[in-house]
């Protein structure tokens, strides 16, 4: 049996921009790219089956019977959509309630090694081995001071 075109055409579209969403710095898109990526995997396990009877035990003919193993899986799937939908429904409320935006901040290691690329150089740690201290960055200071309890600004 060949899937219909159109549930695979629909799989590739949700899966796509769901993962194009999820590869955003604001967590709301991040969720609505979870939730549109879980669709997806459940579509995917839909075609997945074959047409039948329901899977009940003396409604039908064994061999007339679908498959229960995806309406199983699927359900599954819907159980930790909902549960990743809620934690990260929780994770933007509580950013925006903190911050005033629900952005993903870049942290200092990930500045310095974009920092690194962008001049196309390889960090002196992973050249030589040695354990040489950096004059540590603004970011970094203000970092430092936030840990300490002080007030980074």
């Amino acid at each position: 049996m060949s899937p219909n075109l159109t549930y695979v055409i629909v799989v590739g579209v949700l899966v796509a921009a769901g993962v194009t969403l999820l590869l955003e710095r604001s967590l709301t898109r991040v969720l609505m790219g979870v939730i549109l990526l879980g669709n997806g995997a459940n579509l995917l396990l839909l075609t997945g089956g074959r047409a039948g009877a329901p899977p009940i035990v003396g409604s039908a003919p064994q061999e007339e019977m679908s498959d229960p193993l995806p309406q199983a899986m699927i359900l599954t799937a819907i159980v930790i959509t909902l549960g990743m939908t809620a934690f990260l429904l929780a994770l933007a409320y509580r950013s925006w309630h903190l911050n005033g935006h629900d952005e993903v901040q870049d942290d200092v290691e990930d500045r310095r090694i974009m920092d690194l690329a962008d001049r196309d150089e390889v960090p002196d740690d992973d050249v030589d081995g040695d354990d040489d201290e950096e004059s540590p960055t603004t970011d970094e200071r203000q970092l430092s001071t936030t840990a300490k309890g002080g007030r980074a600004g």
